[in-house]
């Protein structure tokens, strides 16, 4: 019976660490500093690219929405693996995986085998929010990186620019996301740059041939300046998501969009959609920036806990763009001319 009892007991352990629940705490005995660590790459990188921030906090909430926060994205084509990469949302506007690859780096050379990447996306997130002056939260860790990526899955489940309100609230709801985290996610558009292919069918033939009604008149004519009509849907000159305070990390996203100054359609639906629930919560974030801080460090841990592998599942990779005993090889840098931010592009 002894043996029968440690064998009942063996699989119980087994189950009860693979539902393992995220915690702060996680590292503090294995690697106290990699927060540190993290911290330090993402400042070095950010003296010579001011957009780093936003493009690390837009791998975190695409890896979160394809298969759970599992560092799926980040995965190279191989034999056994087609990259997330290539999806519509990702391809030539991921950017920022070759900081990731830096960071994985320095963390092994401090925690061998410990970090997963996982993890890093989630850290990576919260230092760049607070690197540009946003509010610090609390970041839940223990999740470890998946064997497999799923291109398909990234071809329907990533939000796009073009997407209405419903469509968001949707594909938001899809991933157990409500309509508070939708608007208080899409504030990470407070910072970043997108390429004018993501929204120049605003500015010349949105509807009947007329640019987009919800689109401040000053503004069409600035864009209109940098998104020649005859690039229309080709055009990858960059601007600002934020065309006020672009690198700082505050509540102007929604002051914007009650201005009609959104530059996304996917930002100006959540104030100009008649009737719409998020109005009320655009005023809100608009007129109490703390309010935003706090709705948007909720909605990050939340997004951070879809699905994520925990205790025996997955692994810890060593490399962050290729599974363990893979051949050895550079993670992918995408096109350093991309949108940033969370919602994704087309």
């Amino acid at each position: 019976m002894g043996s029968v009892w440690t064998a009942i007991f063996v699989v119980l352990a087994a189950i009860s660490v693979s539902h393992a629940q995220l915690s702060p705490t996680f590292y503090n005995q294995t690697c106290p500093n990699v927060t540190n660590i993290v911290s330090g790459v993402i400042t070095s990188a950010a003296q010579s690219d001011p957009r780093i921030g936003a493009s690390l906090i837009r791998l975190h909430f695409h890896d979160c929405f394809v298969q759970g926060c599992d560092a799926s994205l980040l995965l190279n084509n191989s034999a056994t693996i087609v990259s997330e990469q290539t999806a519509l949302g990702n391809n030539n506007s991921i950017r920022g995986l070759d900081v990731v690859n830096n960071i994985k780096s320095a963390v092994e050379s401090s925690c061998p085998n410990t970090v997963s990447c996982a993890d890093i996306l989630a850290i990576a997130a919260q230092v760049s929010v607070v690197l540009a002056g946003g509010q610090s939260w609390t970041v839940q860790l223990g999740r470890r990186d998946s064997l497999t990526a799923n291109l398909s899955l990234a071809n329907s489940n990533l939000p796009s620019p073009f997407f209405t309100l419903d469509q968001l609230k949707q594909n938001f709801s899809n991933q157990s996301l409500d309509t508070t985290d939708l608007v208080a996610l899409s504030g990470a558009h407070t910072f970043g740059r997108a390429q004018c292919r993501f929204f120049d069918n605003r500015l010349y033939n949105f509807s009947g041939g007329n640019p987009d009604p919800n689109l401040n008149t000053t503004y069409l004519a600035t864009l209109r300046q940098l998104c020649p009509q005859s690039e229309v849907g080709r055009n990858t000159n960059l601007t600002n998501l934020d065309l006020t305070t672009p690198d700082i990390f505050d509540k102007n996203y929604y002051s914007n969009l009650q201005l009609k100054n959104g530059l996304l359609n996917s930002d100006q639906v959540l104030f100009s959609t008649a009737g719409a629930d998020t109005i009320a919560i655009v005023n809100n974030f608009s007129a109490n920036q703390t309010a935003f801080f706090e709705a948007f460090a909720a909605s990050m841990i939340k997004m951070g806990n879809i699905s994520p592998l925990t205790g025996s599942q997955g692994e810890i990779r060593t490399q962050c763009n290729m599974v363990n005993g893979a051949s050895s090889g550079l993670m992918g840098v995408a096109s350093a001319e991309s949108q940033d931010g969370l919602v994704s592009s087309m």
